[in-house]
């Protein structure tokens, strides 16, 4: 085992969950905002849709998204002219893939707890004149802090631990694309059991430290 080779990964996945995790957050708060205050036609086969990621296998979500961000697909040329290069096989790619496995627990997370505010109060504040953004920015949003600050833990969680979907459209390129997970899978496909338990100890830490604050937050919510 050497630093010089465990710390690159560990980067990396960082960087990307420091990415991807905001974006699912306000995203999913959005969503859920929108989801939770609107009954239509459609609505169950929207949400179902939105909440797919989460039981689909990785590497089929990998493999949609390998198709959806193809340079022959319309988004993968408007991704490729906004990058400036072909977002498959990039740090970019991991973002993406995080993103989407991420939101549906940021989304359902927040949509139970929109589904818990009382509406009458929203009710009130906009009988008294108050803006959509308003009810959502003085009333909504203080009585469901602390579950955004669980989805966006929970996000970010799942952002760092992301594998499938990521092996599929970033690759596994050591120092460019190679993240935790990926590097534990090369790591004992080749008999380097040192490094593979130093990054499942770094994750494991990791991961714990994550689940130990949301705990706290619920238990303070209580």
């Amino acid at each position: 085992m050497t630093w010089e080779a465990f710390w690159p990964p560990v980067l990396l996945s960082l960087q990307v969950a420091l990415l991807a995790s905001p974006i699912a957050a306000v995203s999913g708060v959005a969503a859920a905002r929108w989801m939770s205050r609107r009954s239509f036609r459609g609505s169950t086969l929207l949400e179902t849709a939105l909440m797919l990621p989460l039981v689909l296998p990785p590497t089929v979500v990998g493999f949609l998204l390998l198709v959806a961000l193809g340079r022959r697909s319309w988004l993968g040329q408007l991704a490729e002219w906004v990058f400036s290069a072909p977002v498959l096989f990039s740090p970019w790619a991991a973002v993406i893939a995080s993103v989407v496995v991420a939101f549906p627990l940021v989304y359902q997370t927040m949509k139970v707890a929109f589904d818990g505010v009382d509406r009458e109060l929203e009710e009130s504040a906009r009988s008294a004149g108050a803006s959509e953004w308003a009810v959502f920015r003085y009333i909504a949003l203080p009585l469901v802090l602390r579950a955004v600050m669980t989805a966006y833990i929970l996000g970010f969680a799942r952002s760092l631990g992301e594998f499938g979907a990521t092996l599929m459209i970033a690759g596994n390129i050591p120092g460019r694309t190679q993240t935790i997970p990926t590097a534990i899978y090369v790591a004992v496909d080749a008999g380097s059991m040192d490094m593979a338990w130093a990054w499942t100890i770094g994750m494991v830490v990791i991961s714990f430290v994550l689940l130990l604050a949301t705990g706290g937050l619920r238990r303070r919510k209580h």
